[in-house]
């Protein structure tokens, strides 16, 4: 995915097209004469637009034929204009009704509107647009209705989204940078029609950050269960496309990762994430207990060190808390050999990997997106919204809860010539 830039405003957009062509003052007084009402000025529009877009036609119809109405066909030339045929298109103002040239022989192969194509610039985009904010085929179809008075299936719908799968397509299998200082993986679920039923299906992400500190979403990828062949076949797939090592791989108790990563990138450290460890632990809590239990297991995580760290969970074990809530000393025990390499890295580095939020942001947006769909009808479907969406999130701009450039310097240092690969 191309590296997310701050979107222009609309002013900087106009700034950069250049000023417009200024229409004579006589004709905009032979088409505008007294007051008129929003339909009178959409009806306009849709005159001038059908009036520029037959204009243009028949401009490339002379192109095609290699003369203008009115002038002598080229010596020894037998293909000449032959009438028109009408044609709707949708446009961003409504649907107009356009008288398309032809030629004899049928050679003619329009470019600005070409044979069986029904949109004009720019129709497409808007619809693709609300898709990806999760709109329904419904609601897209009733705001065309409303917005432009045009009724269109929802196949019509269904075909202009589905264009997005070939991109789609192109970017799960895009190349990817040889290094990556640190992957998030995380999963949420969406329902997805399955073999007559409808089934809980994980959608996992990966979430890298490369080494100037730019968010890459590596892929998406479906699974009805998770396990260590799942992750083998994300992780061949990660180095077949370029990326070689991973410093430190982030998770949250997925199943099987661990293993999976370590047959195909042994280097890696995994890390569990501190933030999930302390609210799963909260699970255990009740409501009242739960800020005097998170105040009692800070000193556990912001130990110095690992031998320090597992002094502070053993106090933990024997106070008041750990002895009325074993169940959290418990899933500490069980996730210590992926919390302690937490120990080893220096606070700014901590900082980077201390929590998964960078994916959970992520993750809250797509499912806002999601859950105004009741179900997917295939897998297909619903990586093409999920893609559309990571698309719109990743273009925003996005305020990093640490300073990377301090810690890339500590990577630098810590990792050396495994760093430093991303960068040649």
């Amino acid at each position: 995915m191309d590296m997310p830039t701050k979107k222009r405003t609309v002013a900087a957009q106009a700034a950069a097209r250049g000023p417009l062509r200024e229409m004579p003052a006589e004709l905009i007084e032979q088409l505008v004469q007294g007051p008129m009402s929003p339909s009178e000025v959409q009806d306009l529009f849709l005159s001038f637009q059908k009036a520029v877009i037959e204009r243009a036609m028949s401009a490339e119809m002379s192109h095609h034929l290699g003369y203008k109405p009115g002038e002598g066909k080229p010596e020894g030339q037998t293909n000449e204009r032959n009438g028109a045929s009408g044609k709707t298109v949708l446009t961003d103002k409504g649907a107009v009704r356009i008288d398309v040239p032809r030629d004899r022989d049928g050679s003619f192969e329009p470019i600005l509107i070409p044979k069986h194509e029904r949109r004009f610039t720019g129709f497409d985009d808007k619809i693709i647009a609300m898709y990806a904010r999760g709109m329904s085929v419904r609601e897209i179809q009733g705001f065309i209705a409303e917005s432009y008075g045009t009724q269109v299936s929802p196949d019509f719908i269904s075909s202009v989204t589905d264009e997005v799968m070939a991109e789609t397509l192109a970017w799960q299998s895009r190349p990817l940078e040889q290094m990556y200082p640190v992957v998030f993986f995380d999963a949420l679920r969406v329902k997805i029609r399955s073999d007559g039923g409808v089934t809980n299906k994980a959608v996992y992400l990966a979430l890298g950050i490369q080494a100037d500190g730019q968010r890459d979403v590596l892929g998406l990828w479906i699974e009805q269960t998770e396990g260590a062949k799942f992750w083998l076949k994300v992780f061949n797939d990660l180095k077949t496309r370029g990326c070689h090592d991973i410093l430190i791989a982030v998770v949250d108790g997925l199943k099987g990762l661990a293993d999976a990563i370590n047959t195909v990138f042994p280097k890696t450290t995994v890390q569990t994430c501190i933030v999930h460890l302390i609210r799963n632990s909260l699970d255990y809590a009740g409501w009242k207990d739960r800020k005097l239990v998170a105040q009692a297991l800070r000193p556990i995580y912001t130990a110095v060190s690992e031998a320090a760290a597992k002094d502070a969970l053993q106090a933990f074990a024997k106070g008041p808390w750990g002895l009325k809530y074993p169940s959290i000393v418990q899933s500490w025990t069980r996730a210590w050999e992926h919390v302690i390499p937490f120990f080893v890295f220096p606070p700014d580095i901590r900082r980077v990997i201390y929590t998964t939020n960078a994916i959970e942001s992520l993750n809250m947006q797509l499912r806002k997106i999601i859950k105004t769909r009741g179900h997917f009808p295939n897998d297909e479907s619903a990586i093409k919204l999920l893609w559309l969406a990571l698309r719109n999130a990743l273009n925003k701009s996005v305020r990093r809860a640490f300073d990377w450039k301090v810690a890339m310097n500590q990577f630098a240092i810590l990792y050396g010539d495994r760093f430093t690969l991303a960068k040649s």
